[in-house]
């Protein structure tokens, strides 16, 4: 489903903003994502997706879905290291990935900066995709 809401949004120009479900639409979409996140460990598909179908700008957009993924992405840690699930090797692994995890955040603040609203949309899809793709596979 992710990669057909990807592929029909990348291929068709613009869709008409969403406007119902309010507060408590909101807190559902937030509580899937959760759930999603913890099975599939790739954080704010849901929520990115709902802010795509409420059409707001880019701006907007990065705020709420930024500090979902940062806040899952530092729980989960937390979170395994609470349950025993951590293992020296594991926090190994994490200190060798994260000057690449550094890198990439500066570089995508960098193209955030130069990106219009119709570029942001079209990353945004092209993410979703790959994300679908990840996830069946």
């Amino acid at each position: 489903m992710l990669i057909l809401f990807s592929t029909y949004s990348l291929t068709r120009p613009s869709i008409k903003p969403f406007t119902a479900g309010g507060a408590l639409a909101d807190a559902g979409v937030g509580f899937a994502n959760g759930i999603l996140c913890s099975l599939t460990g790739i954080a704010s598909i849901l929520t990115t997706i709902w802010c795509r179908l409420h059409g707001w700008p880019r701006d907007q957009q990065r705020a709420v879905f930024q500090p979902i993924g940062v806040t899952i992405f530092a729980m989960s840690p937390l979170w395994l290291g609470a349950s025993g699930a951590l293992s020296a090797d594991t926090v190994w692994l994490f200190v060798i990935g994260l000057p690449a995890l550094l890198l990439c955040t500066w570089v995508g603040l960098k193209l955030f900066a130069r990106l219009n609203q119709a570029g942001f949309r079209k990353a945004v899809l092209l993410l979703l995709f790959a994300s679908g793709v990840t996830l069946l596979f």
